[in-house]
């Protein structure tokens, strides 16, 4: 039923009724961990996120997908009875398709026929908030059409001969893809100033010498409520739904100790994410490769955490961030056991992996402390002298590593272990202030 609404005139406008979607999908045998059923489940929560009401699914054991169905020609055939009893006015496959295959399976139900690619974008287009996002999300949209303008554009074409269709000029069909190229060449000038605007707020972020965390994982895995938590506000939105949120957000978080690193929440992954869009987002994503260290958050409640867990490590494999240091988070605690209800109970560090719950703040401590001991991990041994002028690095240095000063009569010794760009400004530091004394024939550091 129609949820009725008021225009800014008071008018009641009725909003159009949901598309009853039918789910389809091949067996291969080739998807270890998933079976076809494990993903038309997943499959039917994108569905529902894009707006559609399911009715049905139904899936087929093949060696291989069928070149021309999809699913083989019998199966193709049974979908035609499952229309008439759902009445359904959507397939949506869970493999992308070809345009050939998408066009016969079109010519048969007569229903609008989309992939899960093309489901998934739509999701993404419906959530981008930001220009950024938008873009990113419009880059992948024309990159996915592009191939397909034979199948979305013949009407436009020249199919027939005779008066009026001969003469220089190019068909319709290379006018359309001529228009797309030009308009993808643009969207992706416009993505590569964003890529650089992030690399700027970036170096500001090496200027202050912040260490930089980024919180990865599957998507509805509660990396957004785990960054509220950490900072203590409402900083990322946070909805029980796929791809909630596309936009990375930042934000300070303390560790203790007086470390404190900057945070940000990424895209979610998910299973057989279109490429277009790891291509798109790739500006986006960059901020995984910024990162000292990753927090790959986990739902240990899903079953298939394992199958989650190989997701985002085959993307973080194609971003050129698979090897980056990384503390596993196993989120949604308060599902599992009882004590993670109370935010105020201990939490477990098992083989290196933290147990919390973003929701109660179960574990939230012994994440802070773990991550603290992480970043600290790769900090750097230093033992220098530079001179008092130096104030203001000093002054770094005491917040943002382990050290001890000792002050003397002409310098401050500094000795500890530091952050590798610090450590690097220190050196500097002490081997200029080493030239001066040498110039001015003075001894070393006292």
């Amino acid at each position: 039923m129609s949820t009725p609404n008021r225009d800014r005139r008071g008018l009641i406008e009725l909003a159009p009724p949901a598309e009853k979607a039918f789910l389809v999908a091949v067996d291969t045998g080739e998807d270890t961990g998933w079976t076809a059923e494990d993903s038309l489940v997943e499959l039917a929560n994108l569905a529902t996120t894009a707006g559609a009401e399911v009715v049905g699914a139904e899936w087929q054991n093949r060696r291989h997908v069928d070149p021309n169905w999809y699913v083989g020609k019998g199966k193709a055939e049974e979908l035609v009875a499952a229309k008439s009893e759902t009445r359904f006015d959507l397939l949506v496959t869970d493999d992308e398709l070809s345009p050939s295959q998408q066009k016969a399976l079109e010519s048969l139900l007569n229903v609008k026929v989309i992939d899960r690619s093309r489901l998934i974008l739509d999701i993404f287009a419906q959530h981008a908030r930001t220009h950024e996002g938008r873009l990113q999300v419009e880059l992948a949209q024309l990159e996915y059409q592009l191939p397909r303008l034979t199948r979305l554009w013949t009407h436009l074409s020249r199919t027939g001969g005779g008066i009026g269709t001969r003469g220089p000029g190019e068909s319709q069909l290379e006018t359309d893809r001529r228009i797309i190229r030009e308009r993808i060449k643009k969207m992706k000038e416009r993505v590569e100033e964003v890529r650089r605007s992030r690399a700027t707020t970036a170096r500001g972020r090496d200027r202050r010498l912040m260490a930089t965390v980024g919180i990865v994982g599957y998507t509805n895995a509660g990396k957004s409520t785990l960054l509220n938590a950490l900072v203590g506000s409402e900083v990322a939105l946070v909805e029980d739904r796929l791809f909630a949120t596309l936009d990375p957000t930042s934000r300070q978080v303390k560790l203790g100790d007086g470390q404190a690193a900057i945070v940000t929440d990424t895209v979610g992954f998910i299973h057989k994410l279109p490429h277009q869009l790891v291509d798109a987002f790739r500006a986006t994503l960059e901020e995984v490769n910024r990162a000292d260290v990753l927090l790959e958050v986990v739902d240990a409640s899903d079953a298939h955490f394992t199958e989650h867990r190989a997701t985002v490590q085959t993307v973080l494999d194609e971003l050129g961030a698979g090897s980056k240091p990384r503390l596993v988070v196993f989120n949604k605690a308060d599902l599992l056991d009882p004590a993670a209800r109370d935010g105020r109970a201990p939490a477990p560090v098992i083989a290196g992996a933290v147990f919390v719950s973003a929701l109660t703040g179960y574990g939230l401590d012994t994440l802070r402390a773990e991550l603290a001991a992480l970043l600290a991990s790769l900090w750097i041994a230093v033992d220098v002298h530079v001179p008092y002028a130096a104030g203001e690095l000093l002054a770094r240095v005491r917040e943002r590593g382990t050290v001890e000063l000792e002050y003397g009569n002409r310098d401050v010794r500094v000795f500890g272990r530091v952050a590798p760009t610090l450590a690097g400004e220190l050196e500097r530091a002490a081997a200029d202030w080493s030239a001066t004394l040498r110039e001015n024939g003075a001894g070393g550091g006292e």
